[in-house]
Order: C-alpha cells, then structure tokens, then sequence
C-alpha cells in the first residue's frame, strides 16, 4: 500500500468527520470543532505567529490513515513548555531557531493525543517522519509536541525525538462520592484549611456552574472581561479573540463547564473547564474583584465537586502553580518530544534534557512527600 503524506493550510480543510475518526472522542482539544474555530476566529493564522500546517497521511483510498495537529511557529509564545534558551543558543551560534514546527493544541497546556491515529498505530513512524522531512525540506530548526499523553511517549522515543518532562498539578479522583468524601481523605489539618477557605470564598456570593444551553451570551461577555484582566495581568495579551468564546459557546457548549460568581446578581469571577472523557480541563480565570481564596474555589473546588459529580478520572489545572499542592492537586509528571534537525545542536539538547530530567524527577518526588492526604 502507498502512504502519502499531505500537508494542509488548515484543520478547516480537512472533514470533521475523518479528522474526528482519527482523533477519538476523548480530548476536546483535538477535536476538528475546537482546532476549526481557532482558525475561523482569528486565535491562529494571521499575524498570530502560528500558521496551522496539519500533516495527514493518506491510505491510498484517499481517506486520511493518520493526522499531526501541526503550526509552523515564528515564536515561543503560547506553548508552556520553554524553549527560549534554544533559541538564543542556536541564534548565537549563527543558526535561525524559527520558524519551527509546532506539534500541538494551540495555548493549551493539557495533555492528549498528538498523534491522532483511529486504528493505525503502525503509522506513528511514518507520520513523524512526514514531520521530520517537512522540518529538514524547508530549514525548519525543529519540531516540538507538547503535552504528549504518556501512552504516546514511546512511539516519539521510537522514532529518535528526545523526550521532556515537567510538572504539573492534578487531582485524581479515587472514587469519591462527594466533596465530603474527598475531604476525608485529608490530614485534620488539611481538612480545615480547605473548609474554611471554601467558607470565605463563598461568603456573599452566588456560584453557578454553567453547561450547555445554561451557558448564554451575557455570560460569555462577562467572561470575555475576566479572560483580558488576567491575560493583561499574566502575559500582557489574550491569545484567544473574542469570537473564539462565542464560537465555542456555540458549537462547544456541551464540553463547557463555566463557572461564575455572582455579587448582587452580576457575574464578577469566573473559570472556564472544558469536559473530556476521563477529564476535566481547568483553562481559563479572572475576577473584577478582589475576595480571598475565590481563585481556589472557582478554579481548584468547583473543579472537583464536578469532576466527582460527573465521574471523570481526573481533573488537570493547567500549568505551573505549587499552591495546588495544599488543595489536593498532587504532582504529575507531563512529557514533550523534540526533533532537532542539526546533529550538533541535537546532541546539546539531548545532553540538557538528561539533567533536566533527572531534576524534574527529584521535584516531582519532593513535592509528592507534600500532599494534604493523611499518611499511613
């Protein structure tokens, strides 16, 4: 059978029904609905320094066999796993780091597939390879996949990428029935603590949690106002436009969970989690007012009240943040791959990612002594 490898100018291109076959209904985040209205919105392509280029590979009855969820980036922007002192490395030696190639959901630090294969795991090396050759065809530096779920890790080892670790914080849900429940699982200390922030955090506020046809326009305008405050705040620019929310609350809303605060009836705090099959994904905050351990409670409780209510596995926070550990969020190890074309520049990176690892290691075993759960 002969494979082709074809790269596209956008998910848009491809039909929904092949691109979801390949990804599978677990992730929402590589799903054609969300990748598609991050183009159609103006998130990706333009000015924004990612320009989608999806590889598909074709079966040779001209339905894709297998897809990348590929970006040609001109930065490092928008991505969580740092790269920043490659590129100055490699620019200092005379080489140009960007563009580079992407492998990814767009501003989303959760893990998933990258290699979206239905029933063909055979096609792992052929597709990296694709990659691989777009990367050494067209002088790209490198080609990176972020947030690879571990299942996927060794087929990237198997194809040479060099793997990269980090930490983050989730919450694993060990069959609790209830909040309660969960809470019972803590040191005395612990417990407390977690009681009597949730108790100042709700003082004087309304929270909703918001699915489906709950979800309506006044509320995405609202948080529209939350998402600018802390993209301002955190990173000086919202990568999401407006018309990336309004798509989502119209073709999404089913994978949505909002949550809001309200103070005399107007939404003043809000999170934003998108529902998988076995996760909830904790994406977005802000606030337009200051009220202690709100953050936490719209963000990290609220999570897990409905994580436990709708039986997920787990629920992932997003990136970085250590204060997680005392709310429940234990610490996990989350992986990239790389693919550096120049053999010299491979080897210094594979030479870094060795002690990195090995630090990342110490961390995440440090951090595990730390949890809030009763021991013994």
């Amino acid at each position: 059978m002969t494979l082709t490898a074809r790269i596209h100018k956008a998910v848009s291109e491809i039909p929904a029904e092949d691109w979801d076959r390949l990804a599978g209904p677990g992730n929402p985040f590589v799903s054609h609905t969300f990748l598609a209205l991050l183009e159609e919105s103006g998130s990706v392509g333009g000015r924004s320094g990612w320009s989608p280029l999806p590889i598909v590979i074709d079966d040779g009855n001209g339905r894709p066999a297998a897809a990348l969820p590929a970006y040609l980036k001109s930065h490092s922007q928008g991505e969580y796993v740092f790269d920043h002192s490659w590129a100055d490395a490699w620019q200092r030696a005379g080489g140009s780091y960007y563009p580079k190639l992407q492998i990814c959901a767009p501003f989303t630090p959760a893990t998933g597939p990258r290699l979206l294969l239905g029933d063909r795991p055979d096609l792992a090396g052929p597709l990296l390879r694709a990659a691989e050759q777009l990367c050494e065809g067209n002088e790209l530096s490198s080609a990176h996949a972020t947030f690879v779920e571990p299942a996927q890790l060794p087929m990237f080892e198997a194809a040479g990428w060099l793997p990269r670790s980090d930490i983050q914080f989730h919450w694993e849900n060990r069959g609790y029935a209830s909040f309660a429940d969960f809470l019972g699982a803590l040191s005395s200390e612990k417990r407390k603590n977690l009681r009597k922030e949730r108790a100042r955090a709700q003082d004087g506020v309304e929270i909703r949690q918001l699915t489906g046809a709950d979800i309506r326009p006044e509320h995405w305008d609202a948080f529209w106002l939350f998402y600018q405050d802390t993209g301002a705040r955190k990173w000086g620019r919202p990568y999401l436009t407006r018309r990336a929310f309004d798509l989502i609350g119209e073709r999404m809303a089913d994978k949505v969970l909002l949550v809001l605060a309200f103070l005399d009836g107007e939404p003043v705090a809000g999170a934003l989690n998108f529902i998988g099959a076995q996760a909830l994904y904790g994406r977005y905050w802000g606030a337009l007012v200051e009220k202690p351990f709100l953050h936490f409670e719209l963000c990290y409780y609220q999570a897990i009240d409905a994580a436990i209510r709708l039986g997920l596995d787990r629920v992932e926070a997003g990136a970085q943040g250590g204060h997680k550990l005392a709310r429940g969020y234990e610490p996990v190890r989350t992986w990239s791959a790389h693919f550096i074309a120049d053999p010299g520049f491979r080897r210094a990176v594979s030479d870094f990612l060795e002690r990195e690892r090995a630090g990342i290691a110490q961390d995440q075993m440090h951090l595990g002594e730390r949890t809030p759960f009763r021991k013994g």
